[in-house]
């Protein structure tokens, strides 16, 4: 037969089972435990409503275009980030995030982020290409402005018979803090932004 006492201990043991239950959302957020889920960055790009649409296309020189570009820390701690943005054309390397290896083109544009664990970051990103001429079946784009800073990329574009246009990307790669060798690592995550180019009339 139980004891008052018994049911003392019974009743208290329910009730420590129920409050740790019902905290343990609570203590979800603030310990994270390893393996307790796949850890990972995001990277996006939003046209200018800062919705996933509206993207620029078709483009001309002299003209201003407004992006976004974010990126999101699910990695489990606090990390530094870079963003580098790259302009290439239909021949020009590209990134491979299987093989962990970016583009070899030199990044034109960067922005430096850090970001606790679930925090996100987003900036606009405007740009214009200027100098931009057609001789035949080629289109030369002479220079590229990104948040008011130029660059002089003098890239060429062959016509796309196919798809009827010059085209050029808007390459934007994520990079990593590496604490254990101190460095900028290519973090397997790029977006682009195919445009398709004329010139000014």
């Amino acid at each position: 037969m139980l004891k008052l006492e018994d049911y003392k201990v019974v009743f208290v043991s329910a009730g420590l089972i129920g409050l740790l239950l019902l905290a343990s959302p609570v203590l979800s957020l603030a310990i994270h435990l390893p393996g307790g889920g796949e850890e990972f960055s995001e990277l996006w790009i939003l046209g200018p409503g800062r919705m996933a649409d509206a993207y620029p296309f078709n483009v001309t020189g002299n003209v201003n275009y407004l992006i976004y570009v974010g990126v999101g820390n699910h990695m489990g701690s606090s990390k530094y980030y870079a963003v580098y943005v790259k302009f290439r054309n239909q021949t020009d390397s590209l990134s491979n995030a299987t093989s962990g290896v970016p583009s070899s083109l030199g990044q034109l544009y960067g922005y430096k982020v850090f970001l606790q664990d679930g925090q996100e970051w987003s900036a606009p990103l405007t740009f214009s290409f200027s100098n931009v001429s057609s001789l035949g079946g080629q289109l030369v784009v002479g220079g590229l402005a990104i948040n008011g800073a130029t660059y002089s990329v003098n890239k060429p574009s062959s016509w796309d018979a196919e798809y009827n246009g010059f085209y050029y990307q808007l390459l934007i790669e994520l990079w990593i803090y590496d604490a254990q060798n101190d460095l900028l690592r290519f973090h397997d995550r790029f977006v682009g932004l195919w445009l398709n180019v004329t010139a000014p009339q």
